[in-house]
């Protein structure tokens, strides 16, 4: 289908990128089956949390949209889906006024999430906002420096899981607009729990960069696969898929989780599939399939894991 033949609506659909939200869905799924398993689920703040966590996450794939074609990351040898901004199907005047009202609506809904969490949600929620216009945009965008994986890992791993579960047990736990971390709030648990989120995630964004890698080496985008090359992608592929995989054992090792803990393995044979795409293929005709396959890992991986902890 050609750019003249795409409707407005659908433009804008594709600006926001849909496909992406199990990578928002996830951490407050795996967040809400450890509250369920510690007794402290609420539900007015996981559902403001996740929210929250899909208007951030809209927001940045506008912000990598307007950002990326107005620097010119994106050219006519992009391997991925359609960016809206450098195809003209959307000013990019427009895409970036798109941008910060999405911004603006996590914000708004954030202050919920701020009234039951306090101050340590107050600075995750700027943080967060900050970071997703950085990702692509600013002085010093962090995607095009080798940190995108560094900020996919903590923002929409570590830091989505565990304020998740941190929203939840405040507001079980605590008066509302606590100043610190009241106790029992923020259990080891939640940080090691938070581990395979963070892990897919990251690798949704390793299978894009590998499939990128050539483009970006031209346009000056310097991610870890441009800097060190496809082998060292591979590695960081499995490893982090190792590292999901080991979090469910160490939890049934511990004896703190019934057996019910090991679910997430039955996902094993989808990341499988990837892997073997991973290591054997660079082109976008494999990895744009391997890129929504890794995504649809994430949420199958994230809804055994919360359904194995709460029961």
């Amino acid at each position: 289908m050609s750019t003249q033949d795409i409707s407005r609506t659908k433009a804008w659909v594709m600006a926001a990128r849909p496909q992406t939200l199990p990578a928002a869905a996830a951490p407050v799924l795996v967040g809400v089956g450890l509250a369920l398993h510690d007794g402290v689920f609420a539900a007015l703040p996981a559902l403001a949390a996740f929210v929250g966590a899909a208007l951030i996450q809209v927001g940045t794939n506008f912000a990598n949209d307007y950002y990326d074609a107005v620097q010119g990351a994106d050219t006519e040898d992009r391997q991925g889906f359609t960016r809206v901004t450098s195809s003209g199907l959307i000013d990019a005047s427009e895409v970036k006024r798109a941008m910060y009202l999405t911004f603006l609506a996590a914000i708004v809904v954030g202050s919920y999430l701020v009234y039951v969490g306090g101050v340590p949600i107050l600075v995750i929620g700027l943080l967060s906002v900050a970071s997703g216009i950085a990702y692509t945009g600013g002085p010093y965008p962090l995607g095009y420096h080798g940190l995108g994986d560094v900020f996919v890992f903590l923002f929409f791993g570590v830091i989505a899981v565990t304020g998740t579960f941190y929203v939840q047990a405040a507001s079980v736990l605590a008066a509302p607009f606590p100043v610190g971390i009241p106790p029992g709030t923020l259990p080891l648990a939640a940080v090691v729990a938070s581990l395979p989120v963070a892990a897919i995630s990251t690798d949704i964004l390793v299978v894009n960069n590998v499939r990128d890698k050539e483009e970006d080496t031209k346009t000056g985008k310097r991610t870890l696969a441009v800097r060190f090359g496809y082998g060292f992608s591979r590695v960081q592929f499995v490893g982090l898929l190792l590292l999901a995989y080991a979090v469910p054992l160490y939890f049934w090792a511990g004896g703190q989780f019934d057996w019910t803990v090991l679910l997430p393995l039955l996902s094993l044979p989808l990341a499988g599939q990837v892997t073997k795409t991973m290591l054997t293929r660079t082109d976008g005709e494999a990895l744009n399939p391997a890129l929504e396959r890794t995504g649809q890992l994430l949420a199958l991986y994230a809804l055994l894991f919360a359904v194995g902890m709460a029961l």
